[in-house]
């Protein structure tokens, strides 16, 4: 179906969710840690805390929400549409949470630890449960390939604009530094972004919901069973036990904590690592904000390549490039400033962009096990469920890791001594322990990456679709 200019109107509506996600997601993730450690000084302890708390909810609310979706007889979560349409609301909501503080927060007080816990499983509650949806839809919207490509492509420019949110966030809040102008824009971003992703559920459709709407009582459960502890035990170790599963979901893991790596740090890396007299604010802005809208402009340029050579080929370039490009740097050293600007952000789009194409990959995984458990009904939302409960972790291991080794050498010190100086020795230690947290930590991502994602033996998909 098409509408004017030749817009598909499925993949526009589809992509809405996306515009919405990516404005909400980008500044969530790029500003949340900073704003916690510098700004309500919650302390090291209370940080670790609430990403355990959040660890266990971020990975048990995926495989949950994706069985609930794939087997209710309820419209509102098993249509992926009504899914996304009523979640909306609660995910603009979620996102607004922390960027209003409970009260005066005192260095180290209890309350700005309970803040996070709760901005943060709100936060990911109600994504899961509209994402999963979308994901599903991507899925469901046609096995074929050049559809897909085609849904990647108009993601992709949803993405692009959605992540401009955080170079215009930088640029009216001086990087967060006026902070109530920071606020007035959260809040514009959240009413945008619920307006865009009510277009999904209102507009959107999948060659399934389409064949089921025929039936006046529609029975969208799987034909794998009932609502029991039974049933989900045993759809997810059929999904676990394939090979391919397997190999995708830790790959996915190393990519998950990369991405959370630089999402959460590269400020904070920036701001200490290369002198304010060599890039000034704006720069920086649009740095950061580069760092959120080049990969998808990479991807949309990539989109012949990856007709021609494949998502399998493309992504492991990727983790190639990662690793040499880290290697090269490591190597030259800290004090090429510009070159190491480079190289924190080609680096960042690399890992997003690569990021971007995971889809690909999870929807070819479901249809094999369509075809594989001669299901009548793909289970959508609970591939990507169960991929999300072995990943998610990643996203609170990465700043729990990185966070105890900055303080170790005084990050927190950094933040309460007036001033913030930049010469004593201590500080010099800080400095080399971040440049080498730059280097190292991709560098042996990139090679961990390489060794699980070569055995992933769907790698022809572009060229013979599965039917």
């Amino acid at each position: 179906m098409k509408i004017l200019w030749g817009i598909h109107a499925n993949a526009l509506a589809y992509s809405m969710t996306t515009l919405g996600a990516g404005m909400m997601n980008s500044i969530f993730n790029f500003y949340y840690v900073k704003l916690f450690l510098n700004r309500y000084k919650i302390s090291e302890a209370a940080f670790h805390e609430a990403q355990v708390v959040f660890m266990v909810w971020n990975a048990i609310n995926d495989p949950l929400f994706g069985y609930i979706q794939d087997n209710s007889r309820l419209r509102c979560c098993a249509r992926r549409q009504f899914s996304i349409l009523y979640g909306a609301p609660l995910y603009g909501l979620a996102f607004l949470l922390p960027w209003f503080p409970w009260g005066h927060y005192e260095e180290g007080d209890w309350l700005s630890g309970l803040h996070l816990v709760v901005s943060l499983c709100a936060f990911d509650g109600s994504l899961t449960f509209v994402l999963l949806a979308q994901c599903a839809l991507f899925a469901e919207s046609s096995t074929r390939h050049d559809s897909r490509l085609q849904l990647i492509k108009y993601n992709q420019v949803a993405t692009l604009i959605g992540s401009t949110s955080v170079l215009f966030c930088g640029l009216v809040s001086d990087n967060m530094e006026n902070f109530a102008y920071f606020q007035a824009f959260a809040v514009l971003i959240a009413v945008l972004a619920t307006a865009c992703m009510c277009c999904t559920g209102k507009y959107s459709t999948s060659q399934y919901e389409q064949r089921e709407m025929q039936t006046e009582n529609a029975n969208l459960a799987n034909s794998d069973g009932a609502f029991s502890l039974a049933s989900v035990v045993s759809l997810t170790k059929q999904i676990m036990t394939e090979r391919n599963f397997l190999c995708f979901v830790t790959m996915n893991f190393f990519q998950v904590f990369h991405l959370a790596f630089y999402n959460n740090f590269m400020m904070i890396f920036a701001d200490n690592l290369i002198p304010k007299d060599v890039l000034s604010s704006s720069v920086r802005s649009i740095m950061y904000g580069a760092g959120f809208i080049c990969p998808q402009c990479l991807v949309l340029l990539s989109h012949a390549s990856l007709k021609k050579f494949g998502y399998y080929r493309i992504i492991l370039f990727s983790f190639y490039y990662e690793g040499v490009a880290a290697a090269v740097m490591c190597l030259l050293g800290q004090e090429h400033y510009y070159l190491l600007a480079f190289y924190v952000t080609t680096n960042m789009v690399i890992v997003q962009a690569s990021f971007s194409l995971f889809n690909l990959p999870l929807a070819d995984i479901v249809d094999a096990d369509l075809i594989k458990h001669k299901r009548r009904l793909p289970l959508s939302s609970m591939v990507f469920g169960t991929n999300a409960l072995f990943t998610k972790p990643a996203q609170s291991l990465a700043p729990m890791v990185v966070v105890t080794i900055l303080n170790h050498y005084g990050y927190y010190n950094l933040n309460n001594v007036p001033g913030h100086p930049d010469i004593s020795r201590s500080f010099l230690d800080l400095h080399d322990a971040m440049f080498y947290l730059v280097c190292l930590v991709p560098l042996c991502i990139a090679v961990l990456q390489i060794l699980t994602w070569t055995p992933f033996s769907i790698q022809n998909s572009h060229v013979t679709a599965l039917h």
